[in-house]
């Protein structure tokens, strides 16, 4: 088993101090980075992400839910142990986003809305390192659990 904190239910004004508080306990940091568009929260970017990292040891998983991956997460600093996730329902050709990402040095994963069917991702599973199946709608941290995405 994998403890991955999300740090999108952490202090924003106090990020760095507060992720350093439970990175003795993680694996990695699960960093949730939203546009305002794929969903209708705005959330930290790729200044705030890479500042964060020159702060921390343990690899991050940058979960891009926005519209056009391809477009940011080259914005990312990572390393071979990272992971940039991006939505199977984003705006960029799937195929082409998942070699966009490895191009960058770092592991790529997928991830699903509750609602997508998790066939949509059977042509990508050779391809990805993780697919994250949302068991909330994207967006905003607290929701109920929705069992049927188990």
């Amino acid at each position: 088993m994998k403890l991955s904190p999300s740090l999108l239910s952490a202090d924003f004004g106090n990020l760095r101090a507060e992720a350093r508080e439970v990175e003795p306990l993680a694996d990695y940091f699960h960093i949730d980075v939203m546009d305002g568009h794929f969903v209708d929260n705005l959330t930290i970017g790729p200044p705030v992400v890479n500042s964060l990292r020159r702060g921390l040891e343990k690899p991050f998983d940058i979960h891009l839910m926005i519209d056009y991956p391809i477009h940011y997460a080259p914005r990312f600093e990572v390393t071979p142990a990272d992971m940039i996730t991006f939505h199977f329902e984003s705006k960029d050709e799937p195929f082409r986003t998942i070699e966009e990402i490895r191009r960058l040095g770092c592991k790529v994963g997928i991830s699903l809305r509750p609602i997508t069917p998790i066939t949509a991702v059977f042509p990508y599973l050779d391809l990805v390192d993780l697919v994250l199946v949302m068991s909330v709608e994207p967006g905003f941290g607290g929701q109920k659990f929705m069992p049927e995405a188990v």
